[in-house]
């Protein structure tokens, strides 16, 4: 079992995981999924079509017949990352297919990587499948290629990301995601639910919604209505998560949001929190608090409404957890700038903060500002940030110690039960550890925990 550790970057997704060997003879393709957890839902659904076609899946290199590498490219050392592994697939297996937003600069990976058998963008399924094919004819069996409802899974089978749309209409200096990704493009509402009513009658315990800019939703189908159950849904994030709230309800499961942006219209789902419907958590990427540093971004420069907002959030749900991300060293960002931030940390006390070095990716905007900051003084202003955001974090776990809490089970091993609360997040968040009476618990599993034990942002408790 280990610690939740500060640095941890709050842009990846869990490690994918393979469960299924292939039969004798079966065409193997091998996955590299890295990046967001926006990636893994591309590489998910990648594989459910592979699978489909009667493609095994490997975990390693060795084992397959050619190798796909679902590339990262939101910073340029996600960028260095990417072409690190597609060096280690060629090197180890020596027939690679690359997809993912890297793959939307071709010429940038086959001028490092000329023998790579074929280059894709991001969500563009079919040129991979293409790729596959050439490079390994499929061979399916329909007797024995069983394909799950939910299709292929690379998270553990008790949570799974699902993602409500793709793209983003912002323009934020510092981000090329609409570059590489495209302007917002909403799925239907019923395809939503429909998928959402699978993986939920599959044992899903745990829905993570995801996307862009998840409320943002709908707006580029002008939130048109879809047929669901026995009447309508419209496109909305509102209408999406009381109705997914509904289907949750049945299974006891837990609906969590992420990447939020802070619109007016976010203030609707807190009554839904309160209500049970969805948990009690948002993840908004606040990004900065200085209004000349949110206007460098390019981003909504309000951040005392905010703190108005958040008051408004924490008054109708006293419960809701808030998840933020931030970027210290912004070009020009002062010392006094920063200072505002630390001042505004203080006053919106988050429980959960992850935080970023700014650092320059090839074609954002952000690169041409002027007065850029030494790395120097950016390392020495994430110190502080997290120095003030694990004081805080400390703070709020330690006043949970004698608290009840509903936990998920995530993993056991000899030593313990690893365990998240309604609180926490897979992978970007803190655990609870319970080192007690945890034999007969597998993942999955939900139960009541006293919390007895708290660190800067783990917590440890015995079942009661």
């Amino acid at each position: 079992m280990s610690q939740n550790p500060p640095s941890l970057r709050p842009d990846l997704a869990p490690k994918a995981r393979f469960d299924d060997a292939p039969r004798p003879g079966q065409p193997t393709i091998g996955m590299v999924s890295l990046g967001c957890p926006k990636a893994l839902v591309d590489s998910e659904r990648i594989l459910t079509r592979l699978r489909a076609e009667g493609y095994a899946i490997s975990p390693d290199y060795t084992g397959a017949d050619a190798v796909i590498v679902n590339t990262c490219g939101f910073l340029d050392s996600a960028k260095a990352e990417s072409l690190e592994a597609i060096g280690e697939a060629l090197q180890e297996n020596g027939r690679v297919i690359v997809t993912g937003c890297l793959g939307a600069e071709p010429e940038y990976i086959t001028g490092v990587h000329p023998k790579v058998l074929a280059v894709t963008g991001p969500h563009q399924y079919e040129q991979v499948l293409d790729a596959v094919h050439t490079a390994v004819p499929p061979a399916p069996d329909p007797f024995i290629d069983l394909m799950p409802a939910t299709g292929v899974k690379l998270t553990p089978r008790h949570f799974s990301y699902l993602k409500i749309s793709e793209g983003c209409n912002h323009h934020c200096k510092f981000c090329i995601i609409p570059d590489m990704r495209g302007k917002l493009a909403s799925r239907p509402a019923h395809a939503v639910l429909r998928e959402a009513e699978k993986l939920l009658d599959a044992g899903v315990r745990e829905l993570l919604v995801i996307s862009q800019d998840t409320s943002a939703y709908g707006v580029d189908r002008k939130h048109d209505l879809s047929p669901w159950k026995d009447g309508e849904v419209r496109a909305h994030i509102t209408d999406l998560a009381r109705e997914m709230g509904k289907l949750a309800q049945g299974t006891d499961a837990w609906v969590r949001l992420h990447y939020v942006y802070p619109y007016p219209h976010v203030r609707d789902l807190i009554p839904l929190m309160a209500d049970g419907l969805i948990l009690p958590y948002l993840d908004i990427p606040f990004q900065h608090a200085h209004p000349d540093t949110l206007r460098r971004m390019a981003r909504p420069a309000a951040a005392a409404k905010t703190l108005d907002e958040i008051a408004a959030w924490r008054a109708t749900c006293p419960d809701i957890v808030l998840r933020s991300t931030f970027i210290v060293g912004y070009p020009g960002e002062t010392e006094a700038e920063f200072q505002t931030l630390l001042d505004w940390m203080d006053e919106a006390q988050l429980d959960r903060v992850g935080c970023f070095q700014y650092e320059n990716v090839a074609g954002a905007r952000s690169n041409d500002l002027p007065d850029h900051v030494p790395a120097e003084v950016k390392q020495d202003r994430w110190d502080r940030f997290m120095e003030k955001a694990q004081a805080i974090s400390e703070a709020k776990l330690e006043a949970k110690i004698g608290t009840l809490q509903q936990v998920i089970v995530d993993e056991v091993d000899d030593q313990g039960a690893t365990c998240r609360t309604r609180a926490d997040a897979p992978e970007i968040d803190g655990n609870l550890f319970i080192d007690a009476g945890f034999e007969d618990l597998a993942p999955g599993d939900m139960l009541t925990v006293e919390v007895e034990e708290a660190s800067e942002y783990d917590l440890w408790g015995r079942i009661v």
